[in-house]
């Protein structure tokens, strides 16, 4: 049996695709919060300057620390990026494991 290249890449694509967009869907979901905590914060600084609760120092020192918790958060995407990719990868190769191998005669994908 001979393979096709292209029947091949689409049957992998197929089943990975699906994987990578619900994983992009999530980044997208994390860093909207993100950025919304950022805004806050900013507006909140500007009103706690404004009747004199809080210095410029102070102000800076708030959003360095909301800017590195939010660093943080995205930085886990990451981690969960990589894994996604494994996941669609795995995906991919397990659609089109028994053509391969049976067309192959022995067990290239595992």
């Amino acid at each position: 049996m001979a393979l096709d290249v292209g029947k091949l890449a689409t049957q992998m694509l197929s089943a990975a695709l699906p994987l990578l967009k619900k994983h992009a869907a999530d980044a997208e979901s994390f860093a909207k919060t993100e950025f919304t905590k950022i805004a806050q914060t900013i507006v909140s600084i500007g009103e706690q300057v404004a009747a004199s609760q809080i210095n410029q120092q102070q102000a800076g020192l708030l959003l360095d620390m909301q800017t590195s918790a939010s660093r943080n958060v995205l930085l886990t995407l990451k981690g969960l990026a990589l894994l996604a990719v494994e996941e669609a990868i795995n995906a991919g190769l397990a659609v089109v494991k028994t053509a391969v191998n049976e067309a192959l005669g022995f067990a290239l994908i595992a």
